[in-house]
């Protein structure tokens, strides 16, 4: 079997164990992909990530998946947290769990969004270490990469150079959960993958106008627009920043397919010592914002005009993952924007004509 050159822990002892660097990792002993019966934690899974994780994971037949609402357990909680991995004893995990939002959210509340996440992710993959978790994937966000960075995007253009200002904190927070990631398969052997999806959507999508992304803000303007026959809806910045967008059902199957990789595959990845454990999550192609809410409005049949408010922020000019990473290892998301936008305006008024009274 192939030897990698890899940081190996010798034993758990705890944080602050020296390890002796430049080891060789045996293939043999590498854990393997999740059987059905594995115990699986997804972390923040009432989310739109977590939900479509939990979806994907019962779909293709794991049985034993452990989760736990914030009432239940408070993430940012690090005794809550290194008690809760003491009793289940996960397996895997699956770190989808963030304070997420939009420009308005981040620019509202930059602190909350550093402070909480750098906690969560910081309680789980330490206690993941801890319980010896056989394998991890963090969710990130492709907002980790410079504003202006060459498009599209590869996994090593991290840190060169300076990050889009309106949504920092968050970056900030996701670069180092991918560093953390990093340095512990360097420091204790552990066996974590970073994922970075690009914009997502689907069901359980946030469409509160005030801490809401793109495509679920654009289909509540629209809709209720179209809703209250408006002859017009205006939306936020110039219509010109292109975006790259995945269906959150999607993004579940391609984490799967990560943490599942044969061995051989997913080594590499996690051990090397040249660049982070680091996987961009992605269609590989982009719209603009004004070609993403005319297609929207087609989806709606909002026939009227769309104006654009040009003192309201644009963020990042483009934004296009290099995804040939994953596609060399075989994955391919499968379902297309169009159909993606028709899912998720179905699931929008669903939600909406649940929460009507009778």
């Amino acid at each position: 079997m192939e030897q990698f050159r890899v940081c190996q822990l010798a034993s758990r002892g705890g944080i602050g164990d020296p390890v002796a660097a430049d080891q060789e990792l045996d293939m043999d002993s590498f854990p393997q992909a999740m059987p059905p019966d594995a115990r699986i934690y997804v972390s923040g899974h009432r989310g739109l990530v977590g939900s479509a994780l939990v979806r994907t994971l019962q779909a293709n037949g794991y049985r034993n998946l452990i989760m736990r609402s914030h009432a239940e357990l408070d993430l940012a909680d690090g005794s809550a947290v290194a008690r809760f991995f003491a009793s289940e004893r996960p397996e895997y995990v699956l770190l989808a769990a963030a304070k997420v939002g939009g420009i308005l959210a981040n620019s509202t509340y930059p602190a909350d969004f550093i402070r909480e996440n750098l906690a969560i992710q910081g309680n789980i993959i330490q206690q993941a270490y801890t319980a010896d978790v056989k394998r991890l994937l963090f969710l990130g966000s492709s907002c980790i990469y410079p504003r202006l960075a060459p498009q599209p995007i590869k996994e090593e253009y991290l840190l060169s150079g300076p990050l889009e200002t309106t949504n920092r904190p968050y970056a900030i927070a996701k670069i180092a959960g991918i560093e953390m990631c990093w340095s512990y398969n360097r420091q204790y052997g552990t066996h974590y993958l970073a994922a970075m999806p690009t914009n997502l959507y689907g069901p359980g999508d946030n469409y509160d106008l005030n801490n809401s992304h793109v495509i679920p803000a654009l289909i509540r303007k629209i809709a209720e627009a179209h809703e209250q026959g408006h002859s017009s809806v205006t939306l936020w910045g110039t219509g010109t920043p292109r975006r790259e967008f995945l269906y959150s059902e999607d993004m579940a199957e391609a984490c799967l397919f990560l943490l599942n990789l044969p061995d051989e595959q997913f080594a590499p990845i996690a051990h090397s010592q040249q660049e982070p454990p680091l996987v961009n999550v992605g269609c590989g192609e982009d719209v603009s914002i004004r070609e993403l809410a005319t297609m929207i409005a087609d989806v709606v049949g909002f026939e009227g005009a769309l104006a654009f408010d040009t003192s309201k922020p644009d963020g990042t000019p483009r934004k296009l993952l290099d995804v040939s990473r994953l596609t060399r290892l075989g994955w391919k998301p499968s379902v297309s924007l169009r159909h993606g936008l028709e899912l998720a305006y179905g699931a929008f008024r669903h939600e909406r004509e649940a929460l009507l009274p009778g």
